[in-house]
């Protein structure tokens, strides 16, 4: 005989488990909602219905980490789901065979991730390993609305606290405030972006809460040298004993290029007799073929590598691994930095010391984001403010010619005379 009673946390506690079998007590407020007794001494919630001509019991919890009015109140969610002809059971199953984020997360990096610049598919994988996955891994993928997309880029954008690079007496390391990191947050945004885009061609997912994620100012770093600063450069490069590397940073600065794009040159992509330097797609960070005229002193280097390269080495700039390019530069250039007095001077600043001079000589943003191999004009617009000085000269040299030329009056008492 079934038994009923109106559950509560005294009628739950005063059921007394039975030898050898387990039994449950239904609840005369909702239909299908009960409290099973185990003969172990352990009790949990659960609701009984029909679906589709068979019974099935979904479990709701234990108790007492479940209260009676907690439970009773998830078993009115559950009956109306299947008053209306749902499977809560089945939906219960859906649910975890969902994707979740970590899936995301998985099949970005498999399948889109490698057609990427080595670079940039370094950074993301990190962002996405270091950043978004502690915060959303476990999450389905449906859940993710635009209020947690801007909750994280907020995270993001303050930045996070980090060591001091000064030590104490103690030895003790003290952490910094944390600094800002707007640009990050927004790299983070354009990755969530192309995540979500490419979620709903998976048919994970039916609108892409990134898509208006709010941009953040970038106020991005402007460290140009001045012409002394490139002559102590010049100097230093001059006296360097690993002529290698230093020929590394002199093309860095003559052609603007980026410091992995030089490490990979080939001397293949060189047309000596044309003046020009064809960047495979692979090493460019666009993923295209990017050409670019080079000055005689770039040719130079390049002949004089051709003489002190074995003959049938491809590279430019071979490393100690044979058949290898050389893989990194930091440690010459934190000396480079010390000997030529350029303390904050990153190697990326020679690419936009390269624009600036560029600016200064009269040549157009267009044409700078062409030899830059900039994908979008916004990014060089960043050196738009840098042409006041060269527009303001030609503005002045206009007025010069349209200004009133002094007229030579005569004295009138000469004339009359």
């Amino acid at each position: 005989m079934v038994k009923r009673l109106r559950l509560n946390d005294k009628t739950v506690r005063e059921q007394i488990p039975e030898t050898g079998r387990d039994y449950q007590v239904f609840d005369t407020e909702v239909r299908g909602f009960s409290i099973r007794i185990l003969r172990s001494g352990s009790r949990s919630f659960s609701l009984d219905y029909r679906y589709a001509g068979a019974q099935r019991r979904m479990a709701i919890g234990r108790w007492p980490e479940w209260t009676v009015t907690a439970a009773r109140e998830r078993a009115r969610e559950l009956r109306r789901l299947v008053d209306e002809g749902g499977d809560p059971l089945g939906a219960r199953d859906d649910l975890r065979e969902a994707p979740r984020f970590s899936d995301m997360i998985d099949r970005y990096l498999a399948e889109h991730v490698p057609h990427l610049a080595k670079t940039n598919a370094s950074d993301q994988h990190s962002m996405l390993t270091k950043l978004i996955a502690p915060h959303w891994g476990k999450k389905l993928v449906t859940e993710i609305t635009p209020h947690d997309v801007a909750k994280l880029l907020n995270i993001i954008a303050k930045g996070r606290a980090r060591p001091s690079k000064e030590r104490p007496n103690n030895r003790a390391r003290k952490l910094q405030g944390p600094k800002p990191t707007p640009i990050r947050a927004n790299r983070v945004g354009e990755v969530l972006r192309k995540m979500f885009t490419l979620a709903i061609s998976w048919g994970w997912r039916t609108d892409n809460p990134a898509s208006g994620f709010k941009k953040r100012i970038e106020n991005e770093r402007e460290r140009f040298l001045s012409q002394e600063e490139i002559g102590r450069l010049a100097e230093v490069l001059e006296a360097a004993n690993d002529q290698r590397a230093a020929g590394i940073i002199r093309l860095c600065m003559l052609t603007g290029s980026r410091v992995g794009e030089v490490r990979q040159a080939r001397f293949e992509q060189f047309n000596l007799e044309l003046g020009s330097w064809s960047k495979p797609a692979a090493s460019t960070k666009q993923r295209k073929i990017h050409r670019i005229p080079i000055s005689a002193e770039v040719a130079a280097i390049v002949r004089q590598r051709q003489l002190l390269v074995p003959k049938g080495n491809p590279w430019l700039f071979p490393g100690d691994v044979p058949g290898q390019p050389v893989k990194e530069i930091r440690r010459f250039w934190i000396n480079v930095q010390k000997d030529a007095k350029l303390p904050d001077v990153r190697i990326h600043d020679l690419r936009h010391t390269f624009a600036s001079l560029l600016v200064s000589g009269g040549a157009s943003l267009e044409m700078i984001g062409k030899l830059l191999g900039h994908s979008q004009m916004q990014t060089t617009q960043r050196y738009a403010h840098l042409m006041d000085s060269p527009l303001r000269a030609g503005v002045d040299a206009v007025a010069s010619m349209f200004r009133p030329r002094p007229k030579i009056v005569h004295d009138a008492d000469k004339k009359s005379a």
